[in-house]
This record gives C-alpha cells, structure tokens and sequence, in this order.
C-alpha cells in the first residue's frame, strides 16, 4: 500500500482536516500537520514514489523478496484518481462528468470549457473529496485502466483491488445513473476483459479483490484468483461462533477467501480480543484454507490503527506476549501440513454426551504428500472435550492443538 505516487493537492487536503489534526496532537504531540500526507488512495501517478526509490528501488526489493522465496503485491485502486493525476486535464472525458455542478462534484477547465467531475465514492458513504471518479462506461477509459494493470504486472506478483466490486457493471450504473455518459456505454465486465488480458501475458499474476455486500462469488466468476471474506471477519470478531462455523464449512460463500483479523480500515484485533482470544483466533485464522493475510504490526500486538494520512506509525511499544503468542504459532505451524494439500472441516462430537454447545471447537483435516495434521481449536471460554476423526481433544479455553493423526 502507498507505493504509488501522490500529489500536493491531496497532501493539502489531508493536512487541512482537523479529524487529522487532532489525532496527530494525540499520536505525536503537534497538530500542525507536518506528519500527514496524501491518502495513498488518491493516486497522482502510477509511477512509484521517488521517496520510497522509485521504479529502481522497487526492482532491488522485488529481487530481495525473490531470494527469499517471497513475491510482491501491490495496491491497485480502480475506482478512482488523485486529484493531482494528469489525466484531468489531458484526458478529462475518462471521468464522471456533469455539464453544471452538482453535489460532490468539482470544476475542471481543458481548452476554456468547464465540466465538473464526480469525486469517487462508495453509495453508502459520502464521497472521497480528495479523488475523481473514473467512468466504466466510457471505453477508453476500460482501455486505460487496463494499460495501467499491464505496467503494474512488469514491476510486482500480483494487485490487491481496491473496493473491486464498485467495477461491476450493475454497481456503477446504479451509483451512477444520474449522471451522463457522454459517449456509447461499454458492454460487458471490465474485471473479465482486463484480467484475461493482463493473464494472457502474465499467467501466474495474482488478482486479489477487496469486496463487500456478497459480490465476492460474482467478481470471482469474472477471474480473481481470492475476495477478502469480510464475514469470517466479522463472524470471529462478533464472537458468533454458531455463524462462523456455518460459514467456513459451507465453503465461505463459493470463492477463494482472504481471511484476516486486522487490516488497515479495521480496529486492531488487540484492541479487540484478549491475549487467550488472540492466540485462538490467529491459530484458527492460519488453519484457514485460502489466503491469511497477517496486517503489519499485528505480530507486535499494536493497539492503534493508524490512519493511512499519517506519514508514521502511531507510536507504541511493541508487545512482548503478543509477539510471543505470534512466534509460537509460526514455529508450530512450521511442522505440520496446514497450508498444504487439501483442507477439510470436521464436525466437532461430544466426548461426554453432556450436550455441550461445541460450536466454538473447530477443526480443520489438513493432508499433502508428506502427511497430514488435524488443527484444533477452542475459541470458547469454557474447557472443551470433544472428539474429531475417532481422536478426542479436551481443550482449555482459547487454546489450540496440532497433532498428526497418523504419529
């Protein structure tokens, strides 16, 4: 995130909001807002930023990660750009426009004529005023964003897209219907069309779609290889165990999730769960089939989310069982079969017939070629005795096992 370059007006606006202000007099003591910066959602360019190196310091940290096994992803945004992107005044007709302003809208002037362009938005929350909201009904515009995603894939492994389901045609048309396409529609799924393209040239480049309101199904069927799976999320967070266990056995809604318990727009799961509850929920989350995204500072336990405006991480210190709880769970996980193979989820089975509530014990089969590991877990804050694939498990409260059934 943030790799791309930015510009001074969305630097302006983001020190100019006192929300911002505030929160850096609480994080670093000076609200003159000399630590913030331009959201790095508001993109001035696809180049990357000269102050992270620019394209030769991305190519030296892409060889790193490579000797270390490791690829690279990087953000693509797709709804919208900076307000300092060039294309507002080389090529304003890729935007949302109106012929008089509106709500939500900004004048642009090319060649002495006025239009005002929409800033992006998401429907249900008011619009981002730093940014400018590309069109996908415009063709040229599918045409240009699809030249962007073809750069991106030269320099990196794979793009984690922004809010992807705003691309959807039925989506954008109906955020959009009141305002006018100045040319024919476009028919058709960009995300169909851009991803063959770009996996035409670059087979093994990963799409990741960050994706809400049950879409994450549709935009698979249109070629992202994983959709984040908000309702694991919010399921494990909302401690409803009951939902949670019906979700991830009924298959987490026919697409390949990206589970988490933290993200940048998220609270801080240590904000959220006590040290017993952290060790089960990061346990159960690296058991999870799929893509387990871990947030940066999630190992050393940080309890504030920064805002991505801040130049600098909200100070804290890192915490010393957190990181021991993390360490512990990467040093187990290393000996077993989870991540491997083919997972499957068992029925947990009571091993005293008492008709305890089970719905807080998990258990994932995990089994590759060089073997197999059952992982269980008790995310309930009662002592637990059960039994999975004729082994039982008699589980403290928050605590996990990983054995191998076979010795």
């Amino acid at each position: 995130m943030g790799a791309w370059t930015t510009g001074p007006k969305t630097s302006e606006i983001a020190r100019a909001q006192p929300s911002l202000r505030a929160l850096c007099g609480e994080a670093f003591g000076s609200t003159d807002g000399s630590l913030l910066d331009s959201s790095p959602y508001a993109i001035g360019d696809y180049r990357v930023a000269e102050s992270f190196g620019g394209a030769a310091g991305l190519r030296v940290l892409r060889q790193k990660l490579r000797e270390r096994g490791l690829g690279l992803i990087l953000d693509f945004v797709p709804n919208h750009l900076g307000l300092d992107h060039p294309w507002l005044t080389t090529r304003p007709g890729l935007f949302v426009r109106s012929a008089a302003a509106r709500s939500e809208t900004f004048p642009v002037t090319v060649a002495g004529e006025t239009s005002w362009v929409a800033h992006g938005k998401d429907p249900n929350f008011p619009a981002w005023s730093d940014t400018a909201q590309l069109d996908y009904r415009v063709p040229a515009t599918r045409a240009a964003m699809t030249d962007v995603l073809l750069s991106i894939a030269e320099q990196c492994d794979g793009v984690r897209c922004d809010m992807a389901m705003l691309l959807l045609a039925e989506v954008f048309s109906g955020v959009w219907r009141d305002f006018p396409c100045w040319e024919p529609a476009a028919g058709g799924e960009f995300w169909a069309e851009a991803i063959a393209t770009v996996k035409r040239k670059h087979p093994h480049f990963l799409f990741i779609a960050e994706a809400y309101w049950n879409l994450e199904g549709r935009l698979a069927s249109l070629g992202f290889d994983y959709a984040y799976d908000k309702e694991f999320y919010d399921r494990l967070t909302r401690r409803d165990y009951s939902a949670l266990q019906a979700h991830v056995r009924g298959g987490g809604g026919g697409f390949a999730p990206t589970r988490f318990l933290e993200n940048h727009d998220e609270p801080r799961i240590a904000s959220i769960l006590s040290y017993p509850e952290q060790r089960a929920a990061t346990a159960l989350l690296l058991s999870q089939p799929g893509m387990r995204l871990l947030h940066d500072g999630q190992r050393e336990g940080r309890r504030r989310r920064t805002p991505v405006q801040f130049s600098r991480y909200w100070p804290e210190t890192p915490d010393a069982e957190a990181t021991a709880i993390h360490d512990a769970l990467y040093s187990a996980l290393a000996r077993t079969s989870i991540g491997r193979g083919e997972a499957k989820f068992l029925a947990a089975k009571s091993a005293t017939g008492d008709g305890a509530d089970l719905s807080g014990c998990f258990v994932i089969h995990w089994e590759s070629s060089e073997g197999e590991t059952l992982a269980a877990i008790n995310m309930s804050a009662q002592q637990r005795p059960f039994r999975a694939n004729d082994i039982r498990f008699d589980l403290a409260p928050h605590e996990f096992q990983f054995i191998a059934p076979r010795g």
